[in-house]
């Protein structure tokens, strides 16, 4: 016999071997992935799972995916190449590719790719959402008895997803995935006794709930918990257990729950004030689009710049600039445009400071946030070679950009950049209507203008 014919054999065995393994390992996956989803674990734990769970099973990730995008037979393995577009492993993200995948295997009635596709169809972003299409999948997997599809069909009817609002059935369905053990629906539960919102309030069941739920880690089961601690529902009032249980969720990535940390900092409420923490994890909740935080964030930032500008110009205390430059650093570090733009204006105006790179960085940074003093320096570093080489061309436009969103400065140095064609064809016309624009304001260098024309 010839050695080398028989090499392919051989190597189609072990293509073989390796391919049943791997269908083997795919499906058990597919198997606990589902059993995660009808515990109620958060996204970003399934998700752990996932990595986890291929990690320990001796086959890259990247083998995994070439292998699932040439054996797309059965519906765990598509379901599974849409997961792996869905959040990026070994992939570019791609919410329509995974949409598409997930549709396709829900139809081969893939549960767990059911349960996905309905959530993608709620929080995904950049899709065409279906609330329907969530309705459809919820009830298919609630009759079937999924803790997770009757938790999903309670929230439908909580706040009316592809259905009319009923919070008799919502809480019914609730109650049903919260005794088999979902998390999620233990505390959605809890929330309603805590609301009163189709159910009489109950403060017990409140804490009963939020215990169950924060004993199996859902963020929100634990943050639920904290708010019972902070306000005495179903138990005595802790501050410091509420504090701890607010930073355990935190921790996690729960939004309301840094939000909530941010504020017992803010106030010394369980913990030493400490205003610095505070704004970290407002900043860490604002940064997950908490509405609430990202007020909060902005009002605190603009205090702490105009802070600094009252030590700056002695209002109320006496000039201090080293005062007024931590304060201001402080908040330029923490992204408000404001205070950015007057750190830049130390750096160019005072001697201790000057940095001519540095009044160019900033004023690039204030500007990509749209404020308009930050427009007009970045402008002016243009016209000057200040950090950067002169191209009044485009400081032109900096300037033309500023002063539409109405600041005096801008509109007089615009209107200078017409007087003298810098930037722009000479137009005195143009540079008598931006020198109003601005003496308008009260800018007293338009005024003077004006009155010698």
């Amino acid at each position: 016999m010839n050695i080398k014919e028989t090499e392919p054999t051989i190597q189609n065995i072990n293509r073989a071997i390796f391919e049943e393994d791997l269908s083997i390992v795919i499906d058990e996956l597919i198997n606990l992935y589902f059993e995660e989803v009808n515990k109620g674990k958060e996204e970003n734990v399934r998700k752990q799972f996932v990595i986890d769970y291929i990690n320990n099973s001796n086959i890259s990730s990247q083998e995994i995916y070439n292998w699932l995008l040439n054996n797309q037979n059965d519906s765990n393995s598509i379901f599974l190449l849409g997961y792996f577009n869905n959040y990026g492993i070994e992939a570019n993200i791609n919410k329509q590719k995974a949409l598409e995948l997930y549709q396709k295997a829900a139809e081969l009635e893939n549960t767990a790719a059911q349960f996905d596709l309905a959530y993608l169809h709620i929080y995904g972003k950049g899709i065409d959402k279906s609330y329907d299409k969530v309705f459809e999948l919820s009830l298919k997997l609630a009759d079937r008895e999924y803790p997770a599809g009757m938790n999903l069909l309670g929230y439908c009817y909580n706040v009316g997803i592809g259905t009319d609002v009923d919070k008799h059935k919502a809480v019914e369905l609730y109650y049903k995935a919260a005794n088999l053990g979902n998390i999620r629906a233990q505390c959605n539960l809890g929330l309603i006794y805590e609301s009163g919102d189709g159910v009489e309030k109950d403060h017990d069941k409140v804490f009963e709930l939020a215990n169950k739920s924060a004993n199996g880690k859902h963020s929100d089961g634990i943050g639920l918990l904290a708010y019972c601690y902070y306000n005495g529902l179903g138990t005595d009032t802790n501050f410091q257990m509420a504090f701890e249980l607010y930073q355990e969720a935190a921790n996690l990535g729960n939004d309301v729950a840094q939000y909530n940390l941010a504020n017992m900092y803010e106030y010394g409420e369980g913990a030493e004030k400490n205003m610095s923490k505070a704004i970290y994890w407002y900043k860490k909740s604002a940064e997950q689009e908490n509405l609430g935080a990202q007020a909060k964030l902005k009002s605190l930032l603009n205090g702490i710049n105009l802070l600094g500008y009252c030590y700056y110009n002695g209002i109320g205390t006496e000039v201090n600039k080293q005062k007024a430059f931590e304060l201001y650093n402080k908040a330029a570090n923490l992204g408000n445009n404001r205070a950015q733009c007057n750190l830049a204006l130390m750096y160019k105006n005072e001697n201790f400071l000057k940095d001519d790179n540095k009044v160019f960085e900033l004023s690039k940074k204030c500007s990509v946030g749209k404020h308009s003093g930050g427009i007009n320096l970045l402008g002016y570093c243009y016209d000057n070679g200040i950090g950067t080489d002169i191209d009044t061309q485009k400081a032109f436009e900096l300037y033309q950009e500023a002063a539409n969103l109405g600041n005096k400065v801008a509109q007089h140095n615009l209107a200078n950049m017409y007087e003298y064609g810098e930037g722009v064809k000479k137009n005195t016309n143009k540079a008598i209507y931006w020198y109003k624009k601005s003496a308008e304001q009260g800018y007293q260098n338009a005024l003077n203008v004006l009155n010698n024309f």
